[in-house]
Formats: structure tokens, sequence, C-alpha cells
């Protein structure tokens, strides 16, 4: 068997050296190419905390993000169960129809007590109204009843008509 050369051999694996290196960085380059999100380096990276509170107490019904996800502002993180919540919002909306209703109803009997009070009041002027008739006639019943143009009888009658008017 014919042995090689030993400067041929290492000229050979200097070339498969070389061949595989290139090969090599080829490679890195080109996936640093593809990826322009990505960045290459040494360092240390820190994220963010951010606390997350709600405003009300609640039992949560659903998260939709995972950890380390990236999230915007006002993105929704997690569903809160409101059962409980929207129970409570339709007691007070009641309850507001209620107040409604029950003003509405306090309105109508205030209207009802004035429209009552000027009815009386029309009576009142109504009742006056007689009383002061009745007077006069009893006034021209008893003259002429002195004078002897008038009946007892009408007299009598007139008077309880007064007293009757006076009385009420």
């Amino acid at each position: 068997m014919k042995t090689i050369p030993r400067p041929l051999l290492i000229g050979a694996g200097a070339a498969v050296l070389a061949i595989g290196l290139a090969y090599y960085g080829w490679t890195r380059w080109r996936d640093g190419q593809t990826d322009a999100g990505l960045v290459s380096g040494n360092g240390r990276i820190e994220a963010t905390e951010i606390d997350v509170a709600t405003k009300l107490p609640g039992r949560i019904t659903a998260v939709l993000v995972d950890e380390g996800d990236f999230v915007t502002a006002g993105q929704p993180l997690a569903r809160m169960d409101v059962v409980v919540l929207q129970a409570q919002l339709d007691e007070a909306q009641a309850r507001e129809q209620q107040a409604v209703n029950t003003a509405a109803s306090i309105d109508a009997q205030v209207a009802q007590r004035r429209s009552d009070k000027a009815a009386a009041a029309a009576v009142v002027v109504q009742r006056e109204s007689e009383l002061d008739a009745a007077t006069r006639r009893l006034a021209r019943s008893e003259t002429l009843s002195r004078d002897g143009a008038s009946s007892l009888q009408e007299l009598d009658d007139d008077r309880a008509r007064a007293g009757s008017l006076r009385a009420t």
C-alpha cells in the first residue's frame, strides 16, 4: 500500500477544517439574516413586574393571557364572574324604579288633594252665597210679616233655612 505524504495530509486536514469553519460561519450569518428581531450578545435581561388589581372583589372565570405573553395597555387579562354584581345592579335599578313610581304616586296624590281643596273652596263660596241669600230673604220676610203682607209660616221657613245654612 502506498503511503500518502505527510504534507498532503496536513494540507487536506487544513482544507477540511477551513471548509467546516466556513460552513459554520456561513450558517451563523444566514441565521442572523433571517431573524431580524433577534439580537445576539452577552448580557442580562430583566423583566418589569407589574401588579394587577381590580376595583371590586370577585372570582376570576377565565385568564386570557399566559405568563410571559406580551400585553398592551387596556388589553383584558382576565374575566371576572359578575353574576353577583349584576344581581346587585338589577336590585338597585329596581329600587330606583320603585322610588320613581312612588314619587309619581305622591305627585298624583298631591294633585288630587289640590283638586279636592279647590272643590271644597268652591263649596264654601256656594254655601256663603246661599247663606247671604237666605239672610236677605229672612230680613225681607220679617219686614213683610210685621206689615202683615206675609204669613208667619213663610217667616218660620225662612228662619229655619237661614239657621240651617249658618250651621253648615
